[in-house]
């Protein structure tokens, strides 16, 4: 059952900006941009998720309080955020995933829960899925690399999703991991990290409610580039951390190795929230780019979510844990 508060960052849905007015819009903004620098309960829809045109619209959808009124703008446009990514299995290029994703066909798809859970097994996407009710949420995008997104997913509260594993008291972290698949995954035929892609949170982390395992956007089905079938979305760290097509969740007693802090430690920490005053040796994180826009602005701590996730990181050196 979803607890309806209000915060600051609530945004109402009357707020969102029409897909259809986003899909006519010119180009030319978010061009100048780019060169100047993811059903009802118990009901999923048999698809082969193949990434050809625009993915099936999912039924069932619930509102959410996280909704346009904290982002106080307009969303990302649906072309930018399916073809502008970092997705390393399908290439390093911002449109490699795009490119190279489009014979990708997560379907059928499991995911092994294990570790210090009650209820470990693998789980089917459905397993996972149908039992509960799918939500809309907006949120803000944010890419170590300086430039973000706002982004409407659709999915279900990771928190409500671990609970029915069963975490024993000993489980401290969760580490999640991508699929390793080099015959598909054209990308992970390179070294440029060490495969498979491997994430982690901490407990509280992963019980915060803004923690979310996204499996569409826009209302319709997770395109293969953005991480389909399922991935991880948490709005208040940059995006390497909201690892995606997701094949195995485990629950641990200590801090998992995570693919972007074992390739560089001194550039990439556990906790990777934003924060406008640590920088990145490579990118300053005092301000950001979005998609669509050219000139940049001030970036927010925590990526404008401190209100909901501040309280978890009180009295920690957010230079050290960074």
């Amino acid at each position: 059952m979803l607890i309806k508060m209000t915060k600051a960052s609530d945004i109402k849905s009357s707020e969102i900006t029409p897909k259809a007015i986003f899909d006519d819009r010119r180009q030319f903004l978010k061009t100048a941009a780019f060169s100047g620098l993811g059903f009802a309960a118990g009901s999923i829809a048999p698809s082969s998720f193949a990434n050809e045109g625009r993915g099936k619209k999912l039924i069932g959808i619930e509102p959410s309080k996280w909704t346009q009124k904290s982002v106080g703008e307009k969303l990302t446009d649906y072309e930018s955020v399916t073809s502008y990514n970092n997705f390393y299995e399908f290439g390093t290029g911002k449109q490699d995933p795009l490119t190279y994703s489009k014979d990708f066909s997560p379907k059928p798809w499991t995911v092994v829960v294990d570790g210090e859970v009650e209820n470990p097994g693998t789980y089917s996407y459905e397993d996972l899925v149908n039992p509960h009710t799918l939500e809309d949420r907006v949120y803000r995008f944010r890419c170590v690399e300086a430039w973000s997104m706002v982004v409407p997913w659709v999915g279900i509260g990771l928190a409500d999703m671990c609970k029915r594993f069963g975490p024993k008291n000993d489980a401290k972290y969760v580490a999640f991991e991508t699929l390793h698949d080099p015959d598909r995954m054209y990308g992970q035929r390179s070294r440029v990290l060490e495969w498979p892609y491997r994430e982690g949170l901490r407990m509280d982390e992963v019980m915060n409610p803004l923690s979310f395992m996204a499996v569409g956007l826009y209302g319709e089905e997770l395109p293969n580039q953005n991480g389909a079938p399922i991935r991880l979305v948490t709005p208040w760290k940059y995006g390497f951390k909201s690892i995606k097509s997701i094949v195995r969740i485990s629950f641990t007693k200590t801090q998992p190795p995570t693919s972007w802090n074992m390739s560089g430690p001194r550039e990439y920490g556990f906790y990777s929230n934003v924060n406008p005053e640590k920088s990145h040796p490579r990118w300053s994180q005092a301000k950001e780019r979005r998609i669509g826009e050219f000139l940049k602005r001030p970036s927010l701590m925590y990526n404008g979510y401190g209100e909901e996730v501040a309280s978890m990181y009180v009295g920690m050196d957010l230079n050290k844990f960074y």
